[in-house]
């Protein structure tokens, strides 16, 4: 892709006084917005401020005429009815829920649109797989047009879903949180893409949750809190700090603030871990030893494919057949693969995965939250329903959920308000012990701090908690000590004050390469 000539001085998109109203709900109160050739312009704010809305006025979601204040494009005013209209201006968006064809080949799914035909109508495949070479080989992605895409990865289903924008050669580009489910590896190769379209002149709204990323890939940054646009700034003028306190609306000393107790009695105790998929395969996790403590956090952490989530699965019960080993909570020894007797004897899980595992998205948020605990609130054979909205309405006001009322559709909720309903329904349950496998995974800055606050009121409440977290600044900021795993062996333990990201990273890669 050869570079462009630098483009006019107008901005290529400006939204000007955007406001738009659901029902009684103001989602943006007059958000201004300008977009520049050759430019990443990053767009941060907390889940409810309004970035979703903004990305859809200026795409053509939400048609003119059902809201207030216009859209330009190379500084004339535009009336977008459709998000064909956008795509006829040169805006392409790349929606955080990819929209991808399984069945399909990579080459059909870049241009189903716009199938080249031969005569009497017939699709010439020689020149699909023509033109999808060259599109992929342009962006600089390595993918045979010709695979199936529901053979691909995660971060190789992304790209191609940025791909197909790009096949419409847009001059506007709206990308959507693409990082929330890629691995490091992928994220550079995105983040890579994002540099060579700017330098090509394509124009970029990136909307991420990621301040790391944000730094890294953008030329200016526009922070939104409930509807409103708090400025904008040079990325290079401003750092992490200012945006998150322009983001939550209050300054952010310190992110990861725990209080640190007296280590009580072990509540969770593992010896000699190992456990296989399936009877007949060979062990994913290899003779695992760890413990927690009441008050205690102890961090799991690793590389991609370490076993993390696999042993917190294992440890609820939920997973894998045990080939050798001891699990005991509170000296009461836990079998495998029983995940009631898991629950009775006082652990709890919460998935990384809560829209496919962690919660009923079409139910509402009292039904979510008590789905775990109906048994407490039984009067009788039958469910009290009187006590389930009252326990219900609690968690709602100690979490803080934002939600219009109890039986508000759960699916329908911000994703930081989906993760406080995953956590209240594992805490309704009075566990013991909690585990937390990526608790904060998709969730904005805000929303993160007010988990970390949860955990350590739980920790000090004497609850001992397990938790699995990608992020290395998390596990130093949270975690009282630190469990590296690699290739589903413990690679070391530490203490909080012996913890690096050097020791950290060396442990986690101790056992590369070692056969499973």
């Amino acid at each position: 892709m050869s570079p462009q000539p630098a483009g006019p001085a107008a901005p290529v998109l400006e939204a000007r006084g955007l406001v738009k109203r659901f029902g009684g709900v103001t989602a943006l109160g007059g958000v201004g917005f300008r977009l520049h050739a050759g430019e990443v312009h990053a767009i941060c704010g907390e889940n409810g401020a309004g970035k979703s809305t903004l990305l859809k006025l200026l795409a053509g979601v939400h048609p003119r005429g059902s809201y207030q204040g216009e859209l330009l494009v190379d500084g004339r005013p535009v009336a977008f009815r459709s998000t064909r209209d956008a795509e006829r201006a040169g805006i392409a968006i790349v929606h955080q829920e990819l929209a991808l064809f399984d069945d399909m080949s990579v080459a059909e799914n870049l241009f189903l649109a716009d199938l080249p035909r031969r005569r009497l109508g017939r699709i010439d495949w020689e020149a699909v797989l023509q033109r999808a070479r060259a599109l992929l080989a342009d962006v600089g992605i390595a993918l045979d047009p010709s695979a199936r895409v529901g053979d691909l990865g995660v971060g190789q289903r992304q790209l191609v879903e940025i791909a197909r924008a790009l096949a419409r050669s847009p001059r506007v580009l709206v990308l959507d949180e693409p990082t929330a489910a890629l691995a490091r590896h992928e994220v550079d190769a995105l983040l890579g893409l994002v540099r060579r379209l700017r330098d090509a002149g394509v124009a970029c709204a990136y909307v991420s949750h990621k301040l790391d990323e944000v730094f890294a890939i953008a030329d200016r940054i526009t922070v939104l809190r409930d509807g409103v646009a708090q400025g904008t700034e040079a990325a290079g003028a401003t750092d992490a700090s200012q945006v998150i306190a322009r983001m939550v609306g209050r300054p952010i000393q310190e992110l990861y603030r725990r209080r640190r107790a007296a280590r009580g009695a072990v509540r969770l105790r593992v010896r000699g871990l190992t456990v296989a998929r399936a009877p007949g395969l060979p062990p994913l996790l290899h003779d695992v030893d760890l413990e927690v403590a009441a008050g205690e956090v102890l961090g799991i952490g690793g590389l991609m494919g370490a076993g993390r989530s696999e042993l917190l699965l294992h440890l609820a019960g939920h997973f894998g057949r045990r080939l050798a080993g001891e699990v005991e909570l509170d000296g009461q020894r836990l079998p495998g693969g029983d995940a009631r007797a898991a629950a009775r004897a006082g652990l709890a899980w919460v998935t990384e995965d809560r829209k496919r595992l962690g919660l009923v998205p079409g139910q509402g948020v009292a039904f979510n939250l008590t789905l775990a605990s109906l048994a407490r609130l039984r009067r009788g054979p039958l469910v009290d329903e009187v006590a389930e909205l009252e326990a219900a309405r609690r968690i709602v006001e100690s979490l803080r959920i934002k939600a219009a009322s109890l039986g508000a559709q759960v699916g329908s909720l911000s994703g930081g308000n989906q993760q406080k309903v995953v956590l209240g329904k594992a805490l309704l349950t009075a566990p013991r012990v909690l585990l937390l496998d990526e608790p904060t995974r998709g969730i904005d800055v805000g929303a993160k701090l007010e988990v970390y606050q949860l955990v350590d009121r739980l920790a000090g409440a004497g609850c001992a908690i397990v938790m699995v977290s990608s992020e290395l600044p998390e596990l130093l900021g949270m975690a009282d000590r630190i469990v590296m795993l690699g290739a589903g062996r413990v690679g070391g333990t530490f203490d909080r004050a012996e913890a690096t990201p050097e020791r950290l990273l060396g442990a986690a890669m101790r056992h590369a390469g070692v056969a499973a």
